[in-house]
């Protein structure tokens, strides 16, 4: 990778001078800075064994007492069993409507479920709602012994997930979350799946924002009522999952936005009833009262151009791959730095989605948010005769 150079098209969404002023400080290196007027405030005493606040824009964390402690995730677990099957969904090996059938193994499950009985079919969507609102073990190995043909063949795949998103401290042996010594996580590596499913499948927020849910009509009826109380106490919390057993304590890993800002909060190993909620609000009101969140680029905005060698077209456009912004303490000291590398050399063909750049937010030196710039568009190889007839082109526009 290497600076941005002369040749590189920048792009924003300015007039046009704004626009040649932004190419030239974007070439070298954007720096902002606000005046030191008060002292940095401190993050509340919090009653939970474990806890991080995170951006969910940026992924800085901005406060974490004992996030690297081993604890046990009750049903906090069912978020990777999500993103699992938002992966599916997304790479079309599974659809909504899919008909999953309940086994015998399956609808046994104790603990938390929605008392699904061996041989009862439910279609994707229900599924996942009985695990994102529900709660149940019960559907979640219904739906994992669907997509891996076991319960032990997917849980190798949450673990495979883990490891790809960095999650160190993280061994799964079920999908749910029923207490086994060896299944554990950390509050770090908890924030770390939730910051990995909100920038990669925001549309799980559809399903863990659903606070009450007509699972089962007559005979049986059946309510689920989200297990989320947040979702009614705290404005703006939209996710994720709530967890308990009486070895894990209470747990949650929550998320809220307001004012254009996101953050996740994981509280864990909680004792009093309610306190993984109370605890949580803690946390979030610290981040939105002392924390704001300016976005420079939104997700597949266009912010440069790279020249392609050997391609049907001279050059690329490259895209965001996510939202780039600054996150930024109310009040302090704050020199950003922002800057544009591309890759060396690029070489026709390219396909829509290559990562050929990227923008980095640095503080002090440190780099502290990375996104991806990613082609918009497909750039195939040149052929001879296409070659033949470009040269021809700029012989005859020279003449």
């Amino acid at each position: 990778m290497q600076k941005v150079q002369k040749n590189l098209k920048i792009f924003a969404a300015l007039p046009l001078m704004f626009a040649l002023v932004l190419t030239a400080v974007l070439a070298a290196v954007l720096t902002l800075a606000d005046s030191n007027t008060a002292e940095a405030a401190q993050p509340p005493p919090v009653d939970a064994a474990s806890y991080v606040l995170m951006s969910a824009d940026t992924g800085e964390i901005l406060a974490e007492e004992n996030a690297d402690a081993a604890r046990f995730p009750a049903s906090t677990t069912k978020l990777m069993t999500m993103v699992l099957i938002m992966e599916a969904l997304e790479n079309g090996s599974l659809t909504l409507d899919d008909q999953i059938t309940t086994s015998e193994f399956a609808s046994g499950m104790g603990g938390s479920q929605v008392y699904l009985e061996a041989g009862e079919t439910r279609s994707l969507k229900e599924m996942l709602i009985g695990i994102a609102v529900g709660s149940g073990n019960d559907a979640c190995v219904a739906v994992a012994e669907h997509m891996a043909g076991s319960e032990e063949a997917f849980v190798d795949m949450m673990n495979g997930k883990a490891k790809e998103i960095g999650m160190k401290g993280t061994h799964f042996v079920n999908a749910h979350g029923l207490h086994d010594e060896k299944h554990y996580t950390t509050a770090a590596d908890m924030a770390a799946l939730a910051y990995y499913a909100l920038q990669n499948y925001p549309q799980l927020l559809e399903y863990t924002s659903i606070y009450e849910y007509q699972f089962r009509p007559e005979p049986k009826p059946l309510v689920l009522w989200n297990t989320n109380k947040l979702l009614k106490w705290y404005e703006g919390t939209d996710g994720l999952k709530t967890g308990y057993t009486s070895n894990a304590g209470r747990n949650l890993v929550a998320t809220a936005s307001r004012n254009d800002m996101r953050l996740i909060s994981v509280v864990m190993g909680v004792q009093p009833k309610n306190g993984h909620f109370k605890e949580s609000i803690k946390l979030l009101d610290y981040g939105f009262n002392n924390y704001t969140y300016d976005k420079i680029f939104a997700k597949g905005d266009v912010v440069c151009s790279v020249p392609v060698e050997k391609g049907t077209a001279s050059y690329v456009d490259l895209m965001t791959a996510n939202d780039v912004g600054i996150l930024t303490e109310k009040n302090q000291n704050s020199e950003t730095e922002r800057s544009i590398t591309v890759s060396d050399n690029i070489q026709a063909p390219v396909q829509a989605g290559d990562v050929l750049g990227q923008i980095t937010i640095s503080r002090g030196g440190e780099d502290i948010s990375a996104v991806d710039l990613i082609a918009i568009t497909d750039v195939p190889k040149i052929s001879l005769p296409q070659m033949f007839l470009r040269n021809l082109q700029a012989v005859l526009s020279i003449g």
